[in-house]
């Protein structure tokens, strides 16, 4: 029992260390998603043409430092939640199997591991994302320049709950929880077995599984965890831009409504808007954040199948 506790703790710090490196390769990408989403999908028509003149429009107006704005929420959210989710899902798999000595992934296990523990850090994730977002969205090329400007993430967070109440820093809550709960299913689903095949292909070649090979392998199984992760839920994380950023605080809330208006005015292109930063961001930030699992993993001594 002390020896799963002590594992249990690993598993955590492991995945705080994989919820930084997410953050550094992918906030920039992250922030030009949300500009998009936020200002090209409002009914006064198109704001950039795609996300390399969104990005060309944030380096000319702000420098490389409007790239990462909303970072320093983003940096303890991502932290915090990726330590919970990659902690949470190791031990509800472990929960799951037990009594089973099948090495190969079973999906019955993943899928739900990965869905309970995209519901749990839901909760945490909703009031830093929507303080990132707010912070994103503002800038000196956006589209309103009246609005309320932040000084930073703290005065953002207080601005919300004194024109908002504690509640406002959850809005959009339910969006999140649907996104996240999803999204990591199909994210862990996706890198385990694809982590599975690619180390079984190499022992039938009988091709020795050096550090080099090992991280070879996490770039790939993750990047393409986080693809299939994205490709999932973009509608949501559309949705739940445009719930988080929304002036008006009577805007509804209702994720499926929201799409349904986007999807009559631009069509299916219009609920994947910000799909080419997203899908630019998903491979290297979730391939960074398992490689960087992975080693904590092993420096801490913690038994992977």
């Amino acid at each position: 029992m002390g020896e799963s506790l002590s594992s249990g703790y690993k598993e955590y710090v492991a995945g705080m260390l994989a919820g930084v490196a997410t953050v550094i390769v992918g906030h920039p990408f992250d922030t030009v998603k949300v500009k998009l989403q936020k200002h090209n999908t409002e009914a006064n028509g198109v704001r950039y043409k795609n996300g390399l003149h969104c990005t060309a429009r944030i380096l000319k107006t702000e420098g490389v430092k409007g790239l990462y704005r909303g970072a320093t929420p983003s940096f303890l959210g991502m932290a915090f939640e990726s330590s919970l989710a990659f902690g949470i899902y190791s031990q509800t798999k472990q929960f799951l199997q037990v009594g089973s000595h099948s090495k190969q992934p079973q999906l019955s296990v993943i899928f739900p591991s990965g869905a309970f523990a995209g519901a749990i850090i839901s909760f945490i994730l909703c009031p830093s994302e929507l303080v990132k977002c707010r912070m994103q969205v503002q800038g000196t090329d956006s589209l309103l320049p009246g609005s309320r400007r932040y000084a930073g993430p703290l005065d953002c967070a207080l601005e919300t709950v004194k024109s908002e109440r504690l509640t406002g820093l959850f809005r959009g809550g339910f969006t999140t929880l649907l996104r996240e709960s999803m999204g990591n299913a199909v994210f862990f689903s996706t890198y385990e077995h694809v982590r599975y095949h690619m180390h079984r292909k190499l022992r039938d070649s009988s091709s020795s599984a050096t550090g080099l090979v090992d991280m070879g392998i996490g770039i790939i199984s993750g990047g393409l965890g986080g693809i299939a992760c994205w490709s999932a839920v973009l509608p949501l994380d559309v949705a739940k831009t445009k719930i988080q950023t929304a002036p008006d605080r009577n805007h509804t809330r209702n994720p499926f409504r929201i799409l349904k208006s986007i999807y009559g005015r631009s069509g299916l292109k219009g609920c994947y808007t910000g799909l080419g930063p997203t899908i630019a961001r998903a491979f290297p930030a979730n391939a960074a954040a398992i490689v960087t699992w992975e080693m904590a993993v092993k420096m801490l001594g913690i038994p992977r199948n």
